[in-house]
């Protein structure tokens, strides 16, 4: 037997509790985040694919497994397909009429996401976060934060290996006395502080917060608000990066480049 994945342990949460937004939210996130092997009516070529359609239920779906053996298993056979991350199938479908089964080589891990949920997900990933100049004047040890919370910052941080070294979470007070949660990100690479600060906008999102219950703020480690914020602040320490390996872009990799259907 299969053994399950971390989607499939997120859809069967979200399924166990019907009623609990976390939980719903939660399978989203890891539904993003996931590669899926998308199932095509033929070899790719370069950015252009052809998705096999299927209908399901009155709707037009395509297929898409978190293993490559799942859909070899539910086609009975080896079948062309795509290598393409959740967020990159959300932002090719959406708008199109379309939605996306999920592992349907079992009945017990399968999830059929209608076209305007992959419209919402799109939405969702597409929302940025605000910026702002305020530095806090005192820091002091984080106050209490949802375990949902930390539990997506965690996993977040764990997959930007490369991106920067350090995060330290803390509670902190602005001019004027105004109280919040500060990330501050420490040893970020060039450029990269976007793709961070989107991350930690996503966590916060699909862990049911409002926007403004964190702030992220990027900083230089002989900056004194980081020796500051390392006294007492919660740290993350991101892996180091792995040795780059030689293989050619599959569609759908670059989120600012999604595949075209044909």
């Amino acid at each position: 037997m299969t053994e399950d994945t971390p989607l499939d342990t997120a859809r069967a949460a979200m399924e166990a509790a019907p009623e609990d937004d976390n939980a719903r939210l939660a399978f989203y996130a890891r539904l993003a985040e996931s590669e899926l092997c998308l199932m095509l009516t033929e070899e790719a070529k370069g950015d252009n694919i052809s998705p096999e359609l299927f209908d399901v239920d009155g709707g037009r779906f395509v297929l898409a497994f978190d293993r490559e053996e799942r859909l070899s298993a539910f086609a009975g056979r080896p079948a062309p397909y795509a290598a393409i991350p959740g967020r990159a199938l959300a932002e090719m479908l959406a708008g199109q009429g379309v939605g996306l089964g999920v592992n349907l080589d079992r009945e017990e891990t399968s999830a059929l996401i209608p076209a305007d949920a992959l419209g919402w997900l799109k939405d969702t990933l597409g929302h940025a976060p605000s910026e702002a100049e305020a530095r806090p004047e005192e820091v002091s040890a984080p106050g209490h934060l949802p375990e949902g919370l930390l539990t997506a910052l965690d996993e977040k941080l764990a997959r930007a290996a490369g991106l920067a070294r350090r995060a330290y979470l803390a509670e902190v007070t602005y001019e004027g006395g105004a109280k919040g949660h500060l990330l501050g990100i420490t040893g970020a690479a060039d450029g990269a502080e976007p793709t961070l600060a989107r991350a930690i906008n996503e966590a916060l999102v699909f862990s049911g917060l409002e926007a403004g219950a964190l702030d992220v703020t990027f900083l230089e480690e002989t900056d004194p608000l980081a020796a500051r914020l390392a006294r007492v602040a919660l740290r993350f320490d991101l892996p180091e990066p792995e040795a780059p390996k030689a293989a050619p872009a599959a569609p759908g990799s670059d989120p600012e480049r999604p595949p075209r259907l044909r």
